[in-house]
């Protein structure tokens, strides 16, 4: 009898093994920033055609519509110099990245909640250049900006990932552009003390969940907890950031906006709800309301004397995305009553934390 006990139980690990081997153990796809239970409800509130995000979605179509005839800018040597060393270099060479990276994000968005094949060949010409032309990134912020600006490419091969007719060849030279290029990049910053660090996590944990990694994602997670009450004070302020003279109060933004994304995912792939992680006075919460605070009064901005602001009507009107997404998380209504007259909201420039706000809402409740 204990032969034949033994054959049937290793007959009864033979399908464990090949669904491991099959993937079928890894996380849900598409997931990370949206999850698939965020992408049916908002297909739903589309076909019903509710507002506000109907109007978001329409937004994004004619988005995604210019960009069918765009070319690509990919680049094997992404070299990126030092904001304060060479500003025009820096701006001109980042946005090889920054128009390729939201021009996949936004294609790849528009498939999936419109079904359209010809959004999902867009996003996938960005993908396969850049896996294919890109070997590496340099100079002083060539990581940084990889880090900040390659956030669309990694949500935007999470988005695309179901679409059958991305070929198996491409998806390979994809994941080793993640692994050699976007993922070292990301993780070559996040242990640094200031949103280097926050950009750093965030773009390590969308590579760590596309590549199936929970234990990166467990360490990402980790260095969220390990540092989160250094970099927020006991008032509200960040200290790494408000130093920075005139731009404090954006670079206060800079930091909490992939600080909160991070977390998003992280919940996504865990279940771990970091937003209401708090120590004394110090939570993210706090911070949040000290900045939308300051950006409304900043005459009052002990820092640095008038500091530049966040303003409505411009391209990237920071740092109303961040309080559209996280009035999904704390349901403040003063976050709302900031950003209410101003949405539909997308933030398509520099960076690509909460790009699509409106249209794509965040919840620790569900979605019904």
């Amino acid at each position: 009898m204990k032969p034949k006990a033994t054959l049937f139980m290793r007959l009864m690990l033979v399908p464990f093994f090949l669904l491991l081997s099959a993937g079928l153990m890894a996380y849900d796809h598409p997931g990370g920033m949206h999850p698939k239970a965020q992408i049916d409800f908002v297909k739903e509130q589309v076909r019903q055609q509710r507002e506000p995000y109907y109007g978001a979605y329409l937004q994004l179509l004619h988005k995604a519509d210019s960009i069918l005839q765009v070319q690509h800018h990919a680049l094997a040597d992404f070299s990126v110099p030092g904001y304060y060393v060479k500003p025009k270099e820096h701006r001109a060479n980042s946005q090889a990245i920054q128009q390729d990276g939201f021009s996949a994000y936004a294609c790849a968005l528009a498939w999936q909640l419109s079904g359209k094949s010809a959004y999902a060949k867009k996003a996938l010409y960005f993908l396969n250049a850049w896996a294919s032309i890109n070997k590496k990134y340099s100079d002083f912020d060539g990581p940084l900006v990889m880090s900040y600006s390659g956030t669309s490419m990694m949500m935007a091969a999470e988005l695309i990932r179901p679409y059958k007719k991305w070929k198996k060849a491409d998806r390979q030279l994809f994941s080793v552009w993640v692994e050699n290029v976007y993922r070292k990049a990301a993780n070559s910053i996040r242990n640094r003390k200031n949103n280097w660090a926050d950009w750093g996590r965030m773009g390590s944990l969308l590579a760590a969940y596309y590549l199936d990694d929970a234990a990166d994602v467990a360490e990402n997670a980790r260095l969220i907890r390990s540092d989160l009450f250094h970099k927020i004070a006991a008032d509200g302020s960040m200290p790494e950031e408000t130093r920075r003279e005139k731009n404090g109060i954006w670079y206060t933004y800079f930091s909490l906006a992939p600080i909160t994304a991070s977390c998003w995912i992280v919940y996504n792939a865990t279940g771990e709800d970091l937003f209401t992680y708090t120590r004394e006075q110090r939570s993210i919460k706090h911070a949040l309301d000290y900045l939308l605070y300051y950006n409304q009064h900043p005459n009052e901005w002990k820092w640095f004397k008038d500091p530049n602001t966040g303003k409505p009507g411009a391209i990237g009107f920071w740092p109303a995305n961040l309080f559209v997404a996280m009035y999904g998380i704390y349901g403040d209504d003063a976050y709302k009553a900031y950003t209410r007259p101003h949405e539909p909201i997308i933030y398509e420039q520099h960076h690509f934390a909460w790009t699509f706000p409106t249209l794509m809402p965040v919840s620790l409740k569900g979605y019904r």
